[in-house]
């Protein structure tokens, strides 16, 4: 089972499978060095980027996640107001604090390797770790894979991911089974996913984690709506998340309110999110950085402007999400490496037009006509970043997105849950269509906009 605590998980951006993973990576391939007595022997560590990570390592921040998470720092405990400062000084200092403890000599240059010619074998977004001691002989060497939306494996697991078993009283593999279940048992969806969760921890710790996912979401967006400048990476993008909420603000005191104006107030409120991400601030994978801010958006929508919006409301609406997020990740993927966008944005809206259609009381039927009609329409979406950042057109791809899962949401509840595509079936098609797309339009920059636009 794929739980809340798995799929939302509060780091730093601007990118889940490429930041986020390759930090975790790093700091999980310290604790083997520590674990089998190497640490202290340690003297170099060498770091070769294969595939995506390789071709927008530099735009994605693959780099400096490396290094942080060999220094000893975690996404979701990082300060992403000191990261960049920690990283200037180990790459002036060339000296890194392996573990956070040992020192051992460190050129950023040349210990961090893009390779671009070497195929990974098995998955695009593949980092290969060597520690050397002070004779330069090699220590240790491991390879691991960042599968999207902050979630690693050993290279070797991949065929066979190990699997710890677990005992929940509603298990489901597929949305048809997931459905079954709740006629079975009268349950909604969120109460069948909170009844898992808590079969794996405690009540309160699962509580403590939804008020802190929805506390990190309204807050990143909160932030995106305060800050303005040029975001990083050299394209000259500008936050706008400042400005339009100065100029929303100021037609709606003049009571020159537009027809279309809650779509502009679910972009703006997505635009802050991404924008946070691109600057490498606090984000929650919901279920990548790159997708991280349909849901907070969607959310924000039901709290502010939903009749009777209320905490439980939200809740249902993360529970019913995850849900969703988790039969895409065990069916198909949300790597963006892997299948492009529609596995990002596409999933992010899928989830979001779930958890909205929950929290407004739609049945389980017409939750997975929700999700199932988020999804069909970003089918085939391509994952074509300019220079390799997280910001054209991945920002507005997101508020894009979130309007499509309000939209979803409704055509849904307006229905009687009876459609003619299942969840699963769309789950299938993206999985396949993401197969046959091109490597160049999956997150390597190298197609579509990416090289369409020539002016960076």
């Amino acid at each position: 089972m794929i739980s809340i605590f798995e799929l939302f998980k509060i780091g730093i951006g601007p990118s889940s499978s490429h930041t986020i993973g390759p930090m975790k990576a790093a700091d999980a391939f310290v604790r083997s060095l520590v674990d089998a007595g190497f640490l202290g022997r340690t003297a170099r560590v060498r770091v070769d980027l294969y595939g995506s990570l390789a071709w927008t390592g530099r735009g994605h921040s693959t780099d400096k996640a490396v290094i942080l998470g060999l220094a000893g720092e975690k996404p979701e405990t990082v300060d992403p107001d000191r990261a960049d400062e920690l990283v200037a000084a180990i790459e002036k200092t060339h000296s890194l604090p392996l573990g956070g403890k040992a020192p051992v000599a460190f050129h950023a240059e040349c210990d961090i390797v893009l390779d671009r010619i070497t195929k990974a074998p098995h998955h695009p977004n593949t980092l290969r770790f060597t520690a050397f001691d002070a004779a330069g002989e090699t220590l240790a060497e491991e390879r691991w894979c960042s599968i999207g939306g902050g979630f690693i494996l050993r290279e070797a697991d991949l065929a066979h991911p190990p699997a710890e078993a677990v005992n929940v009283p509603y298990p489901f593999a597929n949305s048809a089974e997931l459905l079954d279940v709740g006629a079975a048992t009268g349950r909604s969806i969120a109460e069948i996913v909170y009844a898992n969760e808590c079969a794996l921890r405690p009540k309160a710790e699962v509580e403590r984690h939804l008020s802190a996912i929805i506390e990190a979401m309204m807050g990143c967006i909160d932030r995106g709506l305060r800050f303005d400048g040029e975001l990083p990476g050299g394209l000259r993008v500008r936050r706008r998340a400042k400005m339009l909420l100065a100029r929303f603000e100021a037609d709606r005191l003049n009571n020159a309110r537009p027809p279309h104006e809650i779509m502009d107030r679910l972009s703006l409120f997505a635009i802050a999110v991404n924008e946070e991400n691109a600057a490498g601030g606090r984000v929650v994978t919901a279920p990548t950085n790159g997708a991280a801010g349909v849901a907070p958006s969607v959310l924000r929508y039901y709290r502010d402007y939903c009749p009777g919006a209320s905490d439980a409301g939200m809740r249902t609406f993360l529970l019913t999400a995850t849900a969703v997020g988790a039969l895409f990740k065990m069916n198909a993927s949300i790597s963006g490496a892997e299948v492009g966008c529609q596995g990002e944005v596409g999933v992010a809206c899928s989830m979001a037009a779930a958890g909205l259609a929950a929290a407004l009381g739609g049945s389980n039927e017409q939750i997975e006509n929700a999700a199932e009609i988020g999804m069909e329409h970003h089918l085939g979406m391509t994952c074509d970043p300019i220079g390799g950042l997280v910001q054209i057109p991945c920002i507005e791809r997101n508020a894009f997105g979130a309007v499509k899962a309000v939209n979803a949401a409704s055509l849904a509840l307006n229905g009687d849950g009876v459609h003619r595509v299942s969840l699963d079936q769309v789950i299938a098609t993206m999985y396949q269509t993401g197969a046959d797309m091109q490597s160049k339009y999956k997150e390597t920059s190298l197609g579509g906009l990416a090289v369409n636009f020539t002016e960076c």
